[in-house]
């Protein structure tokens, strides 16, 4: 099974959605990338399964992507910090709205993620956005938890990473070049 059949499994058939998002966007000239799980899953080794779609666009692009994606058949939904767009699948794309991702898309990379040609997010741009997610503490637990797992995956694959954590990050994340203490054997 390709990575794509995999995510379209996944996600009935998100695959699908998430190619016509990309299309509208690059032959629109937009400048824009995802950030996330999708990022993450580009960026750090294992992927993991993630039935949404965060992306971002320039600041002056939001409104013409709403229109482009609702005359392509998305729905959309609007909220404080994004655009909700569905499809006909699963999966749910969400424009972020965050000046803070802003520039984002200015430092985004092409890459292959689950066998979709997409702009992501650069990797430190990636990491910052899960530390900021991490951050929030209105955000449900289970999220958090999920924020925190994808930060030491992108640490565990790459290890320079470790420099640029949070002192409270940094005492939940294990520092990649020292191993976790092995528990002593029952005696």
């Amino acid at each position: 099974m390709t990575g794509k059949q995999f995510y379209d499994w996944q996600t009935a058939g998100g695959a699908d959605d998430v190619m016509r998002l990309v299309d509208c966007l690059e032959k629109a000239d937009i400048a824009w990338c995802v950030i996330g799980g999708l990022a993450v899953n580009h960026w750090a080794k294992q992927p993991m399964v993630t039935q949404d779609v965060d992306f971002v666009v320039a600041s002056d692009a939001i409104e013409r992507t709403v229109s482009l994606l609702e005359q392509a058949g998305f729905r959309a939904e609007r909220f404080e910090w994004s655009i909700n767009f569905t499809g006909r699948s699963a999966v749910t794309m969400q424009l972020s709205t965050e000046e803070f991702y802003r520039d984002f898309p200015s430092r985004s990379v092409p890459a292959d993620v689950h066998g979709i040609l997409m702009r992501v997010a650069s990797l430190d741009d990636t990491l910052r956005g899960k530390m900021k997610a991490w951050s929030e503490p209105q955000r449900r637990q289970s999220k958090r938890i999920k924020d925190l797992a994808d930060i030491a995956r992108l640490v565990e694959t790459h290890p320079r990473l470790w420099d640029s954590l949070t002192d409270d990050l940094k005492q939940q994340v294990h520092c990649p070049d020292i191993k976790p203490p092995k528990p002593e054997a029952a005696r």
